[in-house]
C-alpha cells in the first residue's frame, strides 16, 4: 500500500528520515509517495502551504504521514496543520500518553496511560473572524450536533477498544450554554449507545488541575479543540514533553498522521531533534492500518532505547548530549535483537468521495423567530443609544442594550467600561418573520453604521439564545 509523506519543515526531515530507516529495518510493508508541504510552498505562491499535488496525493492514498510545519508569521497565514486537518475533514484528534522507561517527568508519574480525544473541526479553531469596529475584533465560534456526535462515538469506540471504564467530557457549559452546552448534551447522548462504559463530565479548568495532581485518575477524556489544544500539551508535559506525544487525525476518509512539537528551526542540522514523537505517530499509523506487530516490535525496542539512553548520559542525558543518530543507531541494534514480523498488507480501502457529504440531523418541529439581535457602531454612552433606538417605530421592540456581553440598557452601572461596539436587542411575543427584521435592521441603519445581526431563535419551543451577562 502506498502512503504520502511530507516531512516537514525544520527539523522535520531530519525526524522524518530517523523513523523511515526504522520502518524499514522492520520491513513495514509500506510504499511513500513523498509530497512538499509547509513554509516552502507558502513561499511559493500557495498561501495554503498543500500544492495541488500534494492533494491529489493524499486524497488517493488516504494516508498522510508528515513532519513538523511551520506557519509563516504575519501576512495572515493560516497554518498548514489546522488547514490539513480541516481540508480532509479529520475531526478527531487522537493523543496518547504513556510513561516511558527511564525519562524524567515534572511530576514524577509513571504508569500513566491516558488517551485524549480533541474535537478537530469545529470551536474557536473553526470560527470566523471579523474586525467590527477599528476597536472590535469578534471571533464567532461554532459547535454542531452532527460535529459533536462524530467525534463523541468515535472516542466511545476508542474506549471500548482499549478496554477502559469511563470517558469524561470536559467543557465550559457552566458559562458557555449554547456552544459547550450542545457538546455536552450530544456525549450523553451517544454514551447511551455504550452502558459498558461510565459517562461524566468535569469543566476544563478542574481537568487542568486534576490532571497535574493525579492524571491516573483519567482514562479517555474528549474535549472541544481549543481547550483540547491546551489541554492535550499540558498532558504531554506529565509524560516528559512534545517529544514524547503521538499525535493521529482521525477522519472518515483520509486520516493524518504527525509529530505535534514545533519545527524547531535552531536545531536543523544539529543532530539533536528527538524522533520519538513522529515514531509513536508513526506506530498509532502502523496499528490503524492493521500492522499491529510492526508497531509492538518498534514499541518495545524504543522503551528500550530511551531506558538506555536515559542511563548512560553519554546517550541522551542532560538533553544538549542527546543526539539524533545515536538514537537512531540504538533503536537499529535494538530491532536487531528482536523478532522482525512478516510482512502483512494494510487492510484500509479509502473511501472515495465525488463531494463533500452533508451531515444534517432531522429538522426540528418548530421554528419561530422572535427577534434580532443587531450589532451596531457607536462611540455614545449607552443612555444616548438607548434614546436613539426608542425613537425607532415598527413590531419589534428594543429589550435590551450589551456592551462586550454585559447590560447596559435598561439596567446598567457607571461602573460598566464600554467600548464603541453595542449589541442592541429587539423582540416581541408573537412570531415574526424575516421581512421583519429586516426591515428592523434597515431603520436601525439610517441611525448608527451596522456591524452585523443574529435572528433570534426559538426551536421546538426552546430558546435559542442566550442573556446578557447581568440580565434577568
Amino acid at each position: 500500500m502506498k502512503i504520502t509523506i511530507a516531512k516537514g519543515d525544520g527539523i522535520g526531515p531530519e525526524v522524518m528520515a530517523s523513523v523511515l530507516e526504522i520502518f524499514n529495518k522492520v520491513q513495514v510493508p509500506l510504499e511513500y509517495e513523498e509530497v512538499q508541504m509547509g513554509k516552502e510552498v507558502v513561499f511559493a505562491g500557495d498561501r495554503t502551504g498543500i500544492g495541488a499535488l500534494a492533494r491529489r496525493s493524499v486524497e488517493s492514498t488516504g494516508i498522510l504521514f508528515k513532519g513538523p510545519m511551520e506557519t509563516p508569521k504575519g501576512g495572515d497565514y493560516k497554518s498548514v496543520d489546522v488547514t490539513a486537518r480541516k481540508l480532509w475533514g479529520a475531526f478527531a484528534n487522537k493523543r496518547v500518553y504513556r510513561s516511558y522507561p527511564g525519562v524524567p517527568t515534572p511530576t514524577g508519574a509513571r504508569g500513566l496511560n491516558l488517551t485524549m480525544v480533541r474535537e478537530n473541526i469545529e470551536d474557536t479553531y473553526g470560527a470566523v473572524e471579523h474586525m467590527q469596529t477599528h476597536d472590535v475584533a469578534q471571533c464567532r465560534r461554532f459547535i454542531t450536533r452532527p460535529g459533536s456526535e462524530q467525534v463523541h462515538r468515535y472516542t466511545f469506540e476508542v474506549a471500548a477498544r482499549k478496554g477502559a471504564r469511563r470517558v469524561t467530557c470536559a467543557h465550559n457549559a457552566n458559562i458557555m450554554k449554547m456552544t459547550d452546552g450542545l457538546f455536552l448534551e450530544v456525549f450523553y447522548d451517544v454514551a447511551k449507545d455504550y452502558p459498558e462504559i461510565a459517562a461524566d463530565d468535569i469543566l476544563v479548568d478542574a481537568l487542568a488541575m486534576r490532571l497535574v495532581l493525579d492524571p491516573s485518575e483519567f482514562e479517555v477524556v474528549v474535549l472541544p479543540n481549543l481547550p483540547g489544544g491546551i489541554l492535550s500539551d499540558l498532558a504531554a508535559g506529565l509524560v516528559g514533553g512534545l517529544a514524547y506525544a503521538p499525535s493521529a487525525n482521525i477522519g472518515d476518509g483520509i486520516c493524518i498522521f504527525e509529530a505535534v512539537h514545533g519545527t524547531a528551526p535552531e536545531n536543523v542540522g544539529r543532530d539533536v531533534a528527538n524522533p520519538t514523537a513522529l515514531l509513536l505517530s508513526g506506530t498509532m499509523m502502523l496499528r490503524h492500518l492493521g500492522l499491529v506487530s510492526h508497531a509492538m516490535v518498534i514499541e518495545r525496542a524504543l522503551d528500550q532505547t530511551l531506558r538506555d539512553m536515559h542511563k548512560r548520559p553519554d546517550l541522551g542525558q542532560p538533553v544538549p548530549l542527546f543526539r539524533t543518530s545515536v538514537f537512531t543507531s540504538k533503536m537499529l541494534d535494538t530491532l536487531d535483537g528482536l523478532e522482525i514480523p512478516i510482512g502483512q498488507l494494510p487492510r484500509l480501502e479509502v473511501r472515495r468521495r465525488a463531494q463533500p457529504t452533508m451531515r444534517v440531523s432531522p429538522a426540528p418541529k418548530s421554528t419561530v423567530f422572535r427577534g434580532v439581535d443587531v450589532f451596531l457602531e457607536s462611540g455614545l454612552p449607552p443612555n444616548r443609544v438607548e434614546a436613539r433606538l426608542a425613537e425607532l417605530s415598527g413590531s419589534l421592540r428594543l429589550t435590551m442594550i450589551s456592551n462586550r456581553g454585559t447590560q447596559v440598557s435598561p439596567v446598567g452601572s457607571a461602573y460598566t467600561d464600554c467600548v464603541n461596539h453595542y449589541r442592541a436587542r429587539f423582540e416581541t411575543d408573537r412570531p415574526v418573520s424575516q421581512h421583519e427584521i429586516v426591515s428592523q435592521l434597515g431603520a436601525v441603519g439610517e441611525r448608527f453604521q451596522l456591524c452585523g445581526a443574529e435572528w433570534l431563535r426559538e426551536i421546538d419551543g426552546a430558546q435559542g439564545y442566550s442573556l446578557a451577562q447581568g440580565q434577568s
